[in-house]
Formats: structure tokens, sequence, C-alpha cells
């Protein structure tokens, strides 16, 4: 086993520790790892996330679910619209974009370049929103009411982004969640487990019949990250999650400026 494969196995540890601790952010480690560890194409990195974010996630989620920590409701709510969004841009959307797009002098951007580039903003986005981590935290006996509008169209978005680069989004449903559902952090992050698993579970199997899956890396790479979702979410209970949160914002930021320099300059 080459060196860059040992890495790539410890960072499917830590894509589940991340899960397990903060709710999301597994996915923008998942996809780097196998694009620049693996050397796997990615469009399959971003299927084979799905697959690996969504059964990890789901482990946590099946916890959360024992600790009467999940809203139900909510997540049903969420999930729709996106799974429904991630599906459709797995199955027939990333399938009819052609490899090579267009060129800017003597730069060709292919499809798989795009997708990166694509990714990295995902990244720099998520990062932002992890530094700032200014949410306020709702009272844990608020009568939920839910913005059905804004939580279909947001749910619509996160199903595109999931499905065009293979990221959970729990950047984005967490704040969603306590933003327009009103959810305390704690459920917030628990619920976000269920909401990715299903879409992200969802979303792969519109690849099944485009791409040629090894299963037996897929199925290692995930049952290192299950190993790790259960040690992140035993760490959840000694470390400060905000601060984590930040710490990690600024991990992805610089990854997120990496990836545009080592696709540019490629």
């Amino acid at each position: 086993m080459e060196f860059t494969e040992i890495l790539g196995y410890v960072g499917a540890l830590f894509v589940g520790v991340v899960l397990g601790l903060i709710g999301g952010g597994g996915s923008i480690l998942t996809v780097p790892v196998m694009v620049y560890l693996f050397a796997l194409n990615p469009v399959v990195a971003t299927g084979y996330s799905l697959f690996v974010v969504g059964t990890t996630a789901l482990f946590g989620a099946f916890r959360n679910m024992k600790k009467k920590m999940v809203d139900f409701k909510t997540a049903f709510i969420f999930a729709t619209p996106a799974f429904i969004a991630v599906f459709l841009t797995r199955r027939y959307l990333l399938p009819a974009i052609p490899e090579n797009l267009f060129t800017i002098g003597n730069f060709e951007f292919t499809k798989s370049i795009v997708i990166m580039l694509f990714f990295a903003i995902v990244m720099l986005a998520a990062s932002l929103t992890m530094i700032r981590n200014k949410r306020p935290e709702p009272n844990v006996d608020a009568k939920i009411n839910y913005n059905y509008p804004l939580i279909m169209i947001q749910g619509i978005f996160l199903g595109f982004i999931t499905g065009a680069v293979g990221a959970g989004g729990g950047f984005l449903i967490i704040p969603a969640l306590v933003l327009l559902a009103k959810l305390p952090m704690k459920k917030a992050v628990a619920t976000s487990l269920l909401i990715i698993a299903v879409n992200s579970l969802i979303g792969f199997t519109g690849d099944i019949a485009t791409l040629e899956i090894d299963w037996q890396f897929l199925l290692i790479f995930t049952a290192i990250s299950i190993v790790g979702i259960f040690i992140g979410i035993k760490l959840g209970t000694l470390i400060n999650g905000k601060k984590l949160k930040k710490g990690f914002g600024w991990f992805v930021l610089l990854m997120g400026i990496y990836i545009i320099y080592k696709e540019i300059s490629s």
C-alpha cells in the first residue's frame, strides 16, 4: 500500500469524526481525499462521496434517534424536495454535461476541472459559514413554525449542490433548521445527519447505472468512516462545538484555496 493510500484511509476516519462532531463537513473532505490521494476522477469521487457520507451519516442518525434527538417531521419536509433534486442532478444533469466545456486562451475547462472548481467554491462558502458561526440559539421550548416555501427552495438548492459535488450539505442544512424551523442547535445537528443520509444515498442511486463502482474500495472506505462518526459523537460531548467548527472552517478555507490553485495550475 502506498503512502498516499494510507493517508487516504486516515482521511476516511477523519470524515466520520467530523460528521459526528459537527453534523456536517464530512463530504468537504471526502472528495479531495478521493481525487488527490486515490487519484479518482472527480465525477466518480463525487458519486462515491454520496455513498460514504450517506451511509456514515445514517449510522450517526440511528444513534441520535435512540436519544430522541431527531425531528422527523422537519427532516421529511426538508429532505423531500432535496432528494428529488439530487437524484435528477446525478442521474440526468451530470451525464449530459460534455467532457470539454470551453477554452480561455490556452486553458481548457474540462468537466472534471469545472466540477472541482465548483466544489472549491462550495468549500469557501461553507468555511465562511463555519468561521462566522454567529447563529442564534433558539429557545428549546419554542413552537416550530415551518416556513414551507423557503424550506422547499433551500431543499431544492441543497439537492443540486449535493448532486453536483457530492457534498451532503450539512453547512446549509443546519442553519436552515435553526433559522427556518427554529430547532435548537443540538437537535438541528442530529436531524441534519438523517437529512444528509437520505439525500446522499438517494443521490447515489442515480450513479449506479452510470458509474463502474469499485465496491471493495468503497465499502472499506465507508467502514473506516463509520468508525470515525462514533468517535466524533463521543468527542462531541467533550469538546466545545463552536470553537471546533470555527477551527475546521479555517481548515476548509485553506483546502478550498488549495483546490482552486491545484486545478488552475495543472
